[in-house]
């Protein structure tokens, strides 16, 4: 009898541990291969006609089916106004830009593309000792933008669509933003961006170059959109993400819609992908992130 009870709670454990087992491989997979989307609106008076934006980030080469033709199918469904690209579309040991090429060539010929740099484009280029990814982005048909913008007019709407990598504050031996400290190069490019009076986006890879060192209440800016963090890499339910890059641990801003204070809304999307890391996706989907913009009621 009491061996028989011990076989019961034996096999009991191994059905439990196979069952978890299989939980953790779904959402591991899951997190690599559910596409999903993710819709934010904002409303502004500055907008009369709505604006459809399509955001993805942080692809890191991987493939949404041959050539990502799931995923050129996904942006088409959405027919955004304008596809916004926030960095690290391939990673810093890539052997080549193919990928992110290939899907740029595809979605160029229907839609304006905008893109920004991340931290892996930077290091791939660098250790290229070469900027031809700059050029091939270019020759693709996407407005790359680096400490500069653009003034375009989406639906009768004048919007300015700018992207940056490099930090958006310098602080003090106090925390507080010291302006005088920062590159000239960047604080030129911000002081005149936010002088504008159209909708301004500013495309912004990493989140935090605009919540640290008082960023968030320094430049006057309608939305940032940025990628980095992958949602935090894993997801904890009713915790959120556990590691968000100079957040660190359990990071405020893992994904989702933010505001502050003069930098009125934040979008951070979760991405598409991850370079590798010492933990995979987990219970953490890749997303296009979808943004209408609409009139303010």
């Amino acid at each position: 009898m009491k061996e028989k009870r011990l076989r019961g709670w034996l096999c009991g454990i191994l059905l439990l541990l196979a069952v978890l087992t299989g939980v953790c491989a779904w959402e591991i997979y899951r997190s690599y291969h559910g596409l999903e989307e993710q819709e934010y609106t904002i409303r502004s008076d500055k907008v009369d006609a709505p604006v459809t934006l399509a955001v993805i980030s942080d692809l890191h080469d991987h493939e949404f089916g041959q050539n990502n033709e799931e995923l050129v199918k996904k942006i088409r469904n959405i027919d955004p106004d304008v596809i916004l690209m926030v960095g690290d579309m391939l990673n810093d040991i890539s052997e080549d830009d193919h990928v992110v090429v290939t899907l740029l060539e595809q979605l160029t010929g229907d839609y304006p593309v905008y893109y920004s740099l991340g931290n892996h484009e930077e290091n791939y280029m660098e250790r290229q000792k070469s900027k031809r990814l700059w050029k091939d982005i270019q020759n693709a048909g996407a407005v790359l933008l680096d400490q500069t913008y653009k003034r375009v007019s989406i639906n009768g709407n004048p919007i300015c669509i700018g992207g940056m990598y490099d930090y958006a504050f310098e602080v003090d031996g106090a925390g507080h933003m010291s302006k005088k400290d920062m590159d000239p190069k960047t604080l030129t490019f911000l002081e005149t961006f936010q002088k504008e009076e159209e909708y301004k986006i500013m495309m912004a890879h990493r989140p935090d170059s605009f919540i640290f060192g008082e960023a968030w209440k320094t430049w006057n800016i309608d939305l940032v959109i940025s990628g980095h963090d992958h949602g935090g890499q894993v997801v904890l339910p009713g915790v959120g993400g556990i590691f968000g890059g100079d957040q660190g641990w359990f990071p405020k801003y893992d994904y989702g819609e933010f505001h502050f204070e003069t930098v009125k809304n934040m979008i951070i999307t979760r991405g598409l992908s991850s370079d590798k890391k010492v933990l995979p996706r987990f219970h953490n989907p890749p997303e296009i992130v979808t943004i209408h913009l609409e009139r303010a009621k």
